[in-house]
Order: structure tokens, then sequence, then C-alpha cells
């Protein structure tokens, strides 16, 4: 059993053979369940995030949730939403969310200063959710209660360059084609 409300045994383990501990320790020093201002700016600018979810069997899946900047809105002091578009329609993220809440997101930026901040919670999947009616494209709306707040080494993030959005993103005044 580990004493670490961020790693498990298997966490632990591997960072007592590589001598991580001490590291990892200090990042779950960072660890929150409830956004900072800086949180906020970052997420509600995040063209992009990746949403990983699992079925009911717990296989993982991971997906790319795209829009314009402000489309991940921090609602609470531990909550965040955003919209769901149409899309291949498998459902793959919001049908895993529907029979396992537990979900991981991941922040990036490629472009500027890399960054990267790590969103671990529950989540709920909602038709009926009022935040629908004010986002424009949506079908579902997704609410996440963050359990762990934290942010994840940039070191490896490449320098890119966003040129736009895509032409599918959902936008007042403009129907995708």
């Amino acid at each position: 059993m580990t004493d670490s409300t961020l790693y498990h045994e298997g966490n632990r383990r591997l960072q007592d053979q590589f001598d991580s501990r001490r590291i990892s320790d200090r990042l779950e020093k960072l660890t929150r369940t409830e956004f900072t201002p800086d949180d906020r700016v970052f997420i509600e600018s995040a063209p992009y995030f990746f949403l990983a979810t699992a079925d009911a069997e717990g296989r993982p899946d991971c997906s790319f949730k795209g829009g314009l900047p402000g489309f991940v809105a921090i609602i609470g002091p531990s909550e965040l939403a955003f919209p769901d578009y149409d899309g291949n329609g498998m459902f793959k993220s919001m049908g895993n969310i529907l029979v396992n809440a537990e979900v991981g997101m991941l922040f990036i930026t490629i472009h500027g200063k890399p960054q990267r901040l790590r969103v671990n919670g529950t989540a709920t999947v909602s038709r009926e959710d009022p935040l629908l009616a004010r986002t424009v494209g949506a079908q579902l709306i997704v609410r996440v209660t963050a359990r762990a707040i934290f942010p994840n080494c940039p070191r490896y993030i490449p320098t890119m360059q966003l040129i736009d959005a895509s032409i599918y993103t959902p936008r007042s005044g403009c129907d995708p084609p």
C-alpha cells in the first residue's frame, strides 16, 4: 500500500528503481484539487486538449478535443466544462464516461512557451445541461470535477506553430462545411 494520493505501488517501484521518488514527491506537493487563476488562464485559452477515458472493463481510449479558445471553461473551484461537438459518431469518450466516470485531461501548449497541465477527475455527460443552450454547435456538455490538478514537465514538447482553427470548429455565425 502507498501513502500517496497520486502514485500507486507500480509507480513507486519504478521511482525507486530510477531514483526519481524525490522529484515525484515534489510534484505531488504541487498537486491540488482547486484551479488557480493561472490554471484558468491556461485552460480557457487552450484550443485543444487530450482526453483519456476507459470503458467499464478498464480498456483505455484517448481523444483529441478541439475548439476555439474558451471552449473549455472553469465553472467552479474544482469544476470545468466543455462541449462535445459532432464527430465520427463512435462516441468513444462520451460512451466511456457513461460507464466509467474516471477521466484524465492533458492540456498542452506546443506554440509559444511550452506548458502542460494535467487534470484527473470524474466526469458527467449531459444533453440537458444549461450550458448547452449557450454553446454553439455542441451536442453534449461534459463536466469534470477535479481530483488532482498538477503541472507536468514540458521538457520534450517541440516548438510548433498553430496556424488556424479547423474549418469544422463550431463558431457563432458560421456553418461548418
